[in-house]
């Protein structure tokens, strides 16, 4: 009797169903295949875990392949993250694949075994211009800009947890510093165009403010984001369902309202003002203070080399964003179209500062998908100080790669403010994984520094790396992006030093493991 009602409902349900199908008329394909119509829209919204699991090879997915997500995963776990078998990669016919090229032998090289993989900078942030807080980052390797509301307090929590755990530092993102942010892990500040927590009532930039965030919390240096990878020259939004009372509050913004954040800055106007700007910060709070951006038009950055020559004034570190790089909304467009993929960008504007001799007066960073060791590699060959990782320590705490950043419905709790998404994500062991990840990261680095023979993946050069043209052609990075002899290393002084402090006696910047 009771499989009988169950039935009759069942198929009410489904009569009723088609009944409003056939009666609607937003969706042809429903109209004209009443229930079963449903099942397209299903399977594309499922598409992507699809395509992840059942349909995509190890190697093809994008923006991550299932190998390149294994290796982060199983790096987090601290599990085993080696590969079985040979190379996936089709290396006699594959264009594009970057290869390095080992040493038979090798100069002094670190302990490769010490748990934590302290990995610092081989330059002191802010030191060339003597910041009253210049220091030498204890990592390479650190979390890129992620704003709460972005991302939520458990993500939050966790990538800075993490972050103090592997001794690296925790870019706020543009969303300004929230309780979250607070939890041990050093602080980069990133200024963004609506100045988040340092504003005044009409928007504007409020520097009193912005010492007051400063004097509270463990901030180490300043970013002034002038635009990212995936969205540049667009500004910054966030749906209003993201703007909960919290957030509203941190961000001094009406909750429940889309907001969006202008294109550019209201406190500067050109890159003489800017400079001006750069120097205000760095006097008031005596930080290191540097700025991020895509790379477009190359006039900007030969402007900013040029001011920077004459030596009175300049930023201390630039952050380059390539156009592969992540975010949580942006237009197709513009993440797909706009702005210069990593090694494209950041080559032209460290050549752009090479030709004044001007490369080892500041820290470059580099950022869009570079958590990876052979993409992070590259990037050091370059001419990269250090790189910021976003996506794939999203990824380390969980992040499945569903691809609803921009929905309010991540799965995994991890870019959403929905409290029942996010209660799922556990703070205290998603931060252990982080810090694994970091670290691997960093342990991965230092052996390919070893395989070519240097004591730090700064020294790897542009001559160390070739870009393979199948099995019959290859050029060295120096080669394909035009760099001159010299570029991409760093000057000897710096490189004795770096080696020194990685290959004799004890890390000042090394932190005990957890």
């Amino acid at each position: 009797m009771n499989a009988r009602k169950i039935g009759a409902a069942a198929a009410t349900a489904v009569a009723a169903l088609a009944v409003r199908d056939l009666v609607q008329k937003r969706h042809a394909l429903q109209r004209n295949f009443p229930v079963v119509g449903h099942a397209r829209y299903l399977l594309e919204r499922i598409g992507p875990e699809l395509r992840q699991y059942i349909v995509a090879s190890n190697g093809e997915e994008r923006p991550f392949s299932r190998d390149q997500r294994t290796w982060i995963y199983a790096s987090a776990k601290e599990e085993n993250n080696y590969f079985g078998f040979g190379t996936e990669v089709d290396v006699e016919h594959v264009q594009g694949h970057a290869y390095v090229k080992q040493r038979t032998f090798a100069g002094p090289l670190p302990d490769l075994h010490d748990p934590q993989a302290p990995l610092p900078s081989a330059k002191v942030l802010g030191g060339p211009r003597g910041r009253a807080k210049a220091f030498r980052p204890a990592s390479v390797v650190n979390i890129s800009a992620m704003s709460f509301g972005s991302l939520s307090g458990p993500a939050i929590t966790a990538l800075n947890q993490g972050a103090a755990l592997a001794g690296a530092m925790h870019n706020t993102g543009e969303g300004g510093l929230s309780p979250y942010h607070r939890n041990g892990g050093d602080l980069v500040l990133q200024l963004g165009t609506s100045y988040f927590g340092c504003r005044d009532a009409d928007g504007g930039f409020n520097l009193d403010k912005l010492k007051d965030v400063v004097a509270g919390a463990p901030v180490k240096a300043i970013e002034i984001k002038l635009s990212q990878g995936a969205k540049p020259g667009l500004g910054g939004m966030l749906p209003g369902a993201k703007v909960t009372p919290e957030i509203a509050a941190i961000r001094g913004i009406p909750a429940g309202q889309d907001c969006a954040s202008p294109s550019r800055h209201s406190a500067f106007g050109d890159v003489d003002s800017m400079l001006d700007f750069v120097e205000l910060l760095a006097a008031e709070t005596g930080l290191p203070v540097g700025v991020k951006s895509a790379v477009g038009d190359t006039g900007f950055w030969q402007e900013l080399a040029a001011l920077m020559a004459r030596g009175d004034r300049g930023v201390d570190f630039v952050t380059v964003d390539g156009g592969e790089g992540g975010t949580g909304a942006a237009p197709r467009m513009f993440a797909d179209s706009v702005s210069l993929p990593f090694r494209m960008g950041f080559s032209r504007v460290y050549g752009t500062f090479a030709e004044l001799g001007l490369t080892d007066e500041l820290t470059f960073i580099g950022s869009g998908k570079l958590g990876l060791p052979e993409n992070a590699t590259v990037a050091f060959a370059l001419g990269v100080d250090m790189i910021n990782v976003a996506r794939e320590a999203m990824l380390s705490i969980g992040c499945i790669q569903a691809q609803k950043c921009h929905t309010d419905k991540c799965p995994t709790g991890i870019a959403t403010q929905n409290p029942w998404l996010a209660r799922g994500l556990d703070p205290a062991s998603k931060s252990t994984r982080a810090a694994l990840y970091l670290r691997t990261l960093r342990r991965e680095l230092m052996k390919v520094s070893a395989a070519v023979g240097v004591a730090h993946p700064a020294l790897i050069t542009a001559d160390d790396v070739e870009i393979m043209n199948g099995d019959y052609e290859a050029r060295t990075l120096a080669g394909v992006y035009g760099y001159k002899d010299g570029w991409g290393s760093l000057g000897p002084e710096l490189a004795e030093e770096i080696t020194a402090l990685l290959t004799v006696g004890p890390n000042p910047a090394r932190k005990p493991a957890v």
